[in-house]
């Protein structure tokens, strides 16, 4: 199995950082190679510039929605098109993003299962976002999905594997409150093809020194060899 994708993403707070575009040289000197943002926190110039940065670096550019709302859905998905991203993460409305996206090589990541709040948590029971990961991921206009595992209620790595499971092939990114090499570990064994850390290292909130850089190259290497966690 090949390792998971780590994907920093510039947010705090589930809001893009206002100083994203300072920040992305010391992530790409760090080694990550997957970027992503949300599409609050900076106005539409700014996020195109930035996703313009990403890209010249090399990396795989992420845009993940917040929105709730059937409109806030339709923008995120004009926003990625408009944008060039390489994936679009978030939403629980694939029938109007799909259409939106289709033909314009934007990768669409859905969340399964109920989301409340921001930031965002995800509600029920395994059953029901199984269920929901499952349908998801049976239609052709999906490339994979985005599981909010440990924002949700219960054991996190079941959830993490059954999604997996159920998701046909497609892959799993698994995103929100990863902040320690345990829950890397875990989301590396249960077979995700990649996990999201933001908050998390703008706090410093992993076992290696407090600089962005440090944090990041850190979980670089986490994500590189997950037999350094036990």
């Amino acid at each position: 199995m090949p390792p998971p994708d780590f994907i920093f993403m510039l947010t705090l707070g589930d809001v893009t950082v206002a100083d994203a575009r300072s920040r992305l040289p010391q992530a790409i000197a760090a080694g990550v190679r997957h970027i992503g943002f949300k599409d609050i926190g900076l106005p539409p110039t700014a996020l195109r510039a930035l996703a313009a940065e990403i890209r010249a670096a090399g990396a795989v550019v992420y845009l993940e929605m917040v929105g709730l709302g059937a409109e806030a859905e339709i923008a995120g998905a004009r926003a990625a098109v408009a944008l060039e991203v390489d994936v679009l993460m978030g939403g629980v409305r694939p029938e109007l993003v799909e259409p939106i996206i289709a033909g314009s090589g934007v990768r669409y990541h859905p969340f399964p299962g109920e989301i409340v709040g921001h930031p965002s948590r995800l509600a029920g029971d395994q059953a029901a976002i199984v269920a929901s990961a499952r349908a998801l991921a049976a239609r052709p206009g999906v490339d994979g999905l985005d599981l909010l595992a440990y924002r949700a209620e219960g054991d996190a790595p079941a959830l993490i594997r059954a999604v997996c499971a159920a998701a046909g092939g497609k892959p799993v990114i698994v995103a929100g409150s990863i902040d320690c090499e345990a829950r890397v570990a875990d989301v590396t064994r249960a077979g995700a093809a990649g996990f999201t850390v933001g908050t998390a290292a703008f706090e410093a909130a992993f076992a290696a020194p407090p600089g962005l850089a440090e944090q990041l190259a850190h979980i670089v290497s986490l994500a590189r060899t997950p037999g350094l966690v036990r």
